[in-house]
């Protein structure tokens, strides 16, 4: 369709200094009323909204096409910018109006299958089924400009510290990365596949390899595993790498990043440094790796108090394991004994044998365990725990000190959201000194807990085959708010110490060269000493902005079970496009 009024300023940016120059506006309409002689109409686009005039000195022609407009009917009008007469405080352009002197209609629009508003009540699914019109509300429509803007200040950053933008590739090999590959077959090599990256992490180690010295990219990234709220199969990331650096030099660029960015993205203080925390710590302390410092409610040990006590859940758990409380303080009036109830079964939930408790009210002290206790016992947990008036206090015990650690931990997480505990600010900080091993408990051995090319701490290179709990890692991991925003680590370069963790992994020789070869073949021509990180776009966005979902970030996201509604798809393909990489679909008999 020609058009002939061009845009000369968007609909939000006017302002009561425009106020007599004639400007040309584009845009949907978000509403038209027609007050018999008198037509106005607030016009949309990506920058907000501008009222549109037209009255008894508009040319018929122009008000006609005006009063046929509707809800989203795509409108381009020309006219000289004026006072309102009725200001709305409400809107940036609410002191001025347009009043329009022509008018064309460049498209028209069925009825909405919901409201372009925002804080639409229309449910989800019906939402991401017309992504199109959702991304047209100004709530999502800003969080997707705001992610815009959070991309912009990164790459500035980044260029402005000598890094270097390198796209590695979608198609990749398939390597074991954590999380299922998702796979693309060949039609030129049938029966062999290509895989999706879980992360460019073997390519940005050869681009040191190569001696771009400083590389970033803001990487797609894609893994075939279970979605949750900050979990989509695709997702973005803030991929760096740098050489010739140790850890603390990898920790003050990000550092210096988050700074920049939330200063100019949200005018925030960041203060510097970010307060690091060892893996032991915040496990001793939050019972989690990725804790929320915004709120208290942090671990206590009380095994010694309750040690010689008759009560035989604590007894029992001494030895090997620990009874530890959390103090949910000034909670008492939310947690009854109906919701102490509630959380008890949500201590069983998580593999916990139960939940014990004790409340300090106006009426005194009560306990779930209190005869088991003697007064003196009970006072050292109420002094220990600082257990005032209106606070409870909530114990969990097992024989294995990591369980009751991590289901302390998710406790803490559901009071403060049955609570609703005040949750302001930005917390960060850095994990540091991650163990290198975990222990699988189902494989009864020890599993690799990060990458392979992930470095040991020098002091615990001796304990590889001696120590495998106390091995801690040359890696860190980035939180914000209880969020996991990034993990990174110093890399490998030693091809004997390469070998010896391959071998620790269960990899032999000739599986990891069909693995990694061409990694390993590359450290053979002078590797530099490297390390970096990956910070999830999706995910930082979110918590900028507050959002509780990563889909709320993300302009054409999947849903929980992977499906994009717009598209329908994961779809069936036709069988000639099978034959073509030399596949069929057999169904599963039953």
């Amino acid at each position: 369709m020609n058009f002939t009024i061009k845009r000369t300023i968007y609909c939000g940016e006017l302002r009561a200094s425009d106020i007599g120059t004639e400007v040309s506006v584009c845009g949907w309409v978000q509403k038209q009323r027609d007050l018999g002689g008198i037509i106005f109409i607030d016009l949309r686009d990506r920058t907000g909204i501008v009222q549109l005039a037209f009255d008894e000195n508009t040319k018929e022609s122009v008000k006609e096409v005006a009063s046929r407009a509707r809800s989203e009917y795509v409108l381009a009008a020309k006219g000289i910018v004026r006072e309102r007469a009725s200001k709305n405080s409400n809107i940036p352009t609410g002191e001025v109006e347009i009043f329009v002197t022509a008018i064309e209609q460049l498209g028209i629009s069925e009825t909405p299958p919901f409201e372009i508003v925002e804080k639409c009540k229309a449910n989800e699914e019906l939402r991401m089924k017309y992504r199109y019109l959702d991304l047209r509300r100004p709530d999502v429509m800003n969080n997707i400009l705001f992610r815009h803007k959070v991309a912009k200040i990164t790459r500035d950053y980044f260029d402005e510290n000598g890094f270097i933008e390198i796209e590695t590739p979608i198609l990749i090999k398939s390597t074991p990365e954590g999380a299922r590959d998702y796979l693309v077959p060949s039609r030129i090599h049938k029966g062999s596949f290509y895989a999706l990256p879980q992360s460019p992490q073997l390519y940005k180690q050869l681009s040191m390899v190569a001696g771009f010295d400083r590389y970033m990219q803001i990487a797609r990234c894609f893994r075939d595993e279970d979605l949750r709220a900050d979990r989509q199969p695709e997702f973005t990331q803030i991929d760096f790498e740098m050489s010739f650096v140790d850890i603390d030099d990898i920790l003050t660029m990000a550092e210096g990043y988050v700074v920049r960015l939330f200063k100019e993205a949200l005018n925030v203080d960041i203060s510097l440094p970010i307060p690091r925390y060892t893996y032991h710590e915040v496990m001793e302390r939050f019972g989690s790796d990725k804790p929320d410092l915004r709120y208290g409610m942090e671990l206590i040990n009380i095994s010694d108090i309750v040690a010689g006590c008759g009560f035989s859940v604590f007894t029992d758990a001494v030895a090997g394991g620990s009874i530890r409380a959390i103090n949910a303080k000034g909670l008492g009036d939310k947690l009854t004994r109906k919701e102490l109830d509630r959380l008890t079964e949500f201590a069983k939930g998580i593999g916990s044998k139960g939940l014990a408790w004790i409340r300090n009210t106006e009426q005194g002290i009560s306990s779930s365990f209190g005869k088991y206790m003697t007064e003196a016992e009970m006072q050292t947990i109420i002094e220990r725990t600082n257990c005032e008036k209106g606070d409870t206090i909530l114990i969990i015990a097992d024989k294995n000190n990591s369980h009751v650690l991590s289901q302390l931990g998710k406790l803490r997480v559901e009071v403060a959201n049955r609570t609703d505990v005040e949750r302001k600010g930005y917390e960060f900080l850095w994990v540091v000194e991650m163990p290198f091993f975990d222990y699988d408990e189902e494989l009864g051995e020890f599993v690799a807990m990060h990458h392979p090319f992930t470095a040991p701490l020098d002091e615990c290179i001796d304990m590889l085959d001696t120590d495998k709990s106390n091995v801690r890692a040359k890696a860190y991991d980035l939180v914000l708010n209880g969020i996991e925003l990034s993990s990174g680590s110093i890399r490998i370069t030693d091809p004997t110490l390469q070998n010896k963790i391959f071998s620790l992994l269960g990899l032999i020789d000739e599986e990891a060269k069909k693995k990694f070869g061409y990694l390993i073949d590359a450290f053979r021509f002078g590797p530099p000493p490297h390390g970096g990180m990956g910070l999830g776009l999706d995910r930082l966005v979110m918590q900028m902005l507050g959002c509780e979902s990563l889909r709320d970030v993300i302009a054409y996201p999947k849903m929980q079970n992977a499906m994009e509604l717009m598209t329908n798809c994961p779809s069936e393909v036709p069988k000639a496009a099978l034959a073509d990489i030399g596949m069929k679909i057999v169904k599963e008999k039953g």
